[in-house]
């Protein structure tokens, strides 16, 4: 019999060693929906070149004029998707941690209510039934239940091992590993 894998909604994915695909080597995931019907989050530690206000300027009211958009992830690159911490939760989309959620697909920046921070990101992660729990077998993911520092952390570079390491044991050995093992 098998057994109905728990949600990992909240949690985060830690790409494991073993996980090469350049979309996720070294990836950390705030899964933002998992269940039956597939999972689905953002890549925490990808800022890129652009900035909110170059690529949606409509959305640059809800952070710092020199606030970098992130990458998601590999689905849908042109999507537009917002974490934000809200003041009232209640009006989040969808609650992910806490206070903090996704916001709805057409928003009124206005209807929001107050942000304590937000974070664009173009595209998302995205799985299909049963998919991420197949790849959690595999041990291509190593789970760990997010914090807020880590949603919004200041240093996505250094995500990953800052993760590992507070897991500890094994994982913060793993955390010293630099990206290229051969040339150490």
């Amino acid at each position: 019999m098998i057994m109905a894998m728990e949600s990992l909604k909240g949690h985060l994915l830690i790409a494991g060693p073993s996980l090469i695909d350049p979309n996720f080597w070294r990836t950390v995931i705030l899964v933002g929906e998992h269940s039956d019907d597939g999972a689905l989050g953002v890549i925490l530690n990808r800022a890129s070149e652009a900035t909110v206000n170059d690529a949606v300027p409509e959305l640059a009211v809800l952070v710092d004029d020199i606030a970098s958009m992130h990458v998601g992830g590999p689905v849908q690159p042109s999507a537009i998707v917002v974490l934000a911490d809200f003041v009232e939760p209640e009006r989040a989309a969808s609650l992910v941690l806490e206070s903090v959620g996704f916001l709805p697909a057409e928003v009124d920046p206005d209807a929001l209510g107050e942000l304590r921070r937000a974070r664009v990101y173009a595209g998302y992660a995205g799985w299909g039934p049963g998919q991420l729990d197949s790849e959690l077998e595999e041990g291509s993911w190593i789970v760990e239940p997010a914090l807020l520092q880590d949603v919004f952390t200041e240093n996505p570079d250094a995500l990953w091992s800052d993760v590992l390491k507070r897991k500890g044991g094994p994982f913060g050995v793993l955390a010293l590993m630099p990206p290229d093992p051969s040339l150490n």
